[in-house]
């Protein structure tokens, strides 16, 4: 979505990016399970209601996982560590 909203560019199309990216032995793409969708619904504010973001939320803490991201509003949520 931020690729059609012109707010990320590829040089390569999404299908292709994915593709690679799935090879990557760092990058796991995780199912979004019943616990994930759980939690999702039951963060702490101040958590934005934006339902990607706290499914992306969600799976970070049910995962263990740091979140890499630029959004601000991901950053400053004190529940989930995030780099940039």
């Amino acid at each position: 979505m931020l690729v059609m909203k012109n707010r990320l560019r590829l040089s390569i199309p999404v299908a292709d990016w994915v593709a690679g990216s799935r090879r990557l032995p760092f990058v796991h793409f995780v199912p979004v399970d019943a616990e994930i969708a759980r939690r999702s619904v039951e963060l702490p504010p101040p958590l934005h209601p934006d339902p990607a973001d706290r499914i992306i939320v969600a799976t970070a803490l049910a995962t263990g996982s740091t979140l890499v991201t630029r959004d601000a509003r991901l950053q400053t949520y004190p529940e989930v560590e995030t780099v940039w």
